[in-house]
């Protein structure tokens, strides 16, 4: 799409005329819209929340029906709703990305035909920072008929003695044996210590990662995957996961966190249909919003009591 036709889509109604053709169709948009969000890639972006400038135009479908109702018309509330949910949604680090989203999300509506979305940050140097981009409701629709729903996962939690077992290979096959894909979470390596709460949380979390890396090393068949949608990915090409967790609990604010309850939330993001503790204890979990059970290497499709302490092996 060249250029001018972007620029013209947010110029003034003559001008812009220009970017349709001889047929335009009817736009409505949303300009100025500013809000205040956590976004970026950057390191000095993470925990701060910034400015960014919203303008939005709709190309819509003739309306159909009785004059002057509402229901017949693409509202304009719909444009910033749009907006709230896609970042709402979960932490970003591109502007890119959420362009993308906030269009398909508008050209799900009916009346949708064509979406301009433009983003700026104004936070970030002296002029403002920005993208724009535009997709078509034809493009929307590719998307949504190309992505084939994740299926759900077990994730499966182990302890160190249960990952160093020449047990897990059999384990691990018996657990993707009834055809549920398989998602693994390492134990640690060992962190080293450090003098304040926010590095030692970023040293674990790396740890944890190196202790991803260490099982897939041991285990060719495991892929490590760091963001929701690489394990999503992974998981529809029937491929198992070992998951690297610091990427999504930087994301998703899961810092701080022990790493069960690190597990549970993940799990729960990827609608998994349970949590599978193998060699970990249970720390005092009184409730989950999944299914969460305790099991062994020699029998993981069974569970075993919940108590405090390490399960057998």
């Amino acid at each position: 799409m060249p250029s001018d036709e972007i620029r013209q889509a947010f110029d003034h109604p003559f001008a812009r005329s220009e970017a349709t053709g001889s047929r335009p169709l009817d736009r409505i948009s949303l300009r100025d819209h500013v809000v205040e969000a956590e976004i970026g890639a950057f390191e000095v972006e993470r925990g701060v929340r910034q400015r960014l400038r919203f303008d939005i135009v709709v190309e819509v479908l003739p309306p159909h029906g009785a004059p002057d109702d509402v229901d017949r018309i693409l509202s304009y509330d719909r444009l910033a709703e749009a907006v709230e949910a896609e970042l709402i949604r979960e932490r970003l680090a591109l502007l890119e990305t959420l362009a993308e989203r906030v269009a398909a999300r508008i050209l799900s509506e009916p009346q949708a035909h064509r979406a301009f979305v433009r983003i700026q940050k104004l936070d970030r140097g002296p002029g403002d920072l920005g993208v724009e981009i535009v997709r078509s409701h034809e493009d929307a629709m590719f998307q949504k008929d190309d992505m084939k729903k994740a299926p759900r996962p077990r994730v499966v939690l182990l302890g160190a003695r249960a990952a160093a077992s020449p047990a897990l290979a059999r384990a691990m096959h018996i657990l993707g044996g009834d055809g549920v894909p398989l998602v693994l979470v390492a134990p640690a390596a060992k962190a080293p210590r450090a003098a304040t709460p926010e590095a030692q949380d970023r040293a674990d979390l790396l740890a944890a990662d190196q202790g991803a890396w260490l099982l897939a090393a041991r285990h060719p068949e495991l892929v490590v995957a760091a963001n929701q949608t690489e394990v999503e990915w992974n998981l529809r090409q029937g491929h198992p996961v070992v998951w690297a967790p610091t990427k999504l609990a930087l994301d998703k604010g899961w810092t701080g966190s022990d790493q069960l309850y690190r597990t549970i939330m993940f799990a729960w993001s990827l609608d998994a249909l349970e949590v599978v503790l193998i060699g970990v204890p249970l720390d005092g979990l009184m409730e989950a919003p999944l299914r969460v059970r305790r099991a062994t290497l020699r029998a993981p499709l069974e569970s075993l009591p919940f108590r405090d302490g390490d399960a057998p092996e």
